[in-house]
């Protein structure tokens, strides 16, 4: 994997951690670090940072403008529909629902939530063999 880490600055670090922790924590991730303004949540060599910088220009993030608009995870067959039906009382919301679970087209089965501070993720359902 070409990937090391990913660093998410977040506005309110107690809501995202609510939210992706929840989420990483489901799709296999562990709790990685740990300190005062951040945590980390890694799988095999790659972890994913959620930090509440000091130097943090704004209070949400907007995936329609130039930077990250969305990270995707692949999520095991069958466990799609559940995690959905979990994800708001972790702080996620479903976006294209009219859509859902094709609106990324016909066969490609996947969610796409967006949490409070407007981070978006897409959750891929491997098909099975």
């Amino acid at each position: 994997m070409l990937l090391h880490h990913v660093e998410l600055w977040v506005p309110d670090l107690t809501r995202a951690v609510r939210s992706w922790g929840w989420l990483l924590t489901e799709l296999g991730a562990e709790p990685f670090q740990a300190w005062s303004g951040g945590r980390s949540w890694r799988s095999g060599d790659v972890y994913l940072v959620l930090e509440q910088s000091p130097d943090l220009v704004g209070t949400a993030h907007d995936r329609r403008r130039p930077g990250l608009n969305h990270l995707a995870f692949h999520v095991p067959a069958g466990r799609l529909d559940g995690l959905v039906d979990e994800a708001a009382a972790h702080g996620w919301r479903l976006l294209f629902g009219d859509r859902h679970p094709f609106a990324g087209g016909p066969g490609h089965r996947a969610a796409y939530l967006e949490d409070a501070d407007g981070f978006e993720v897409e959750l891929v359902e491997r098909v099975s063999p």
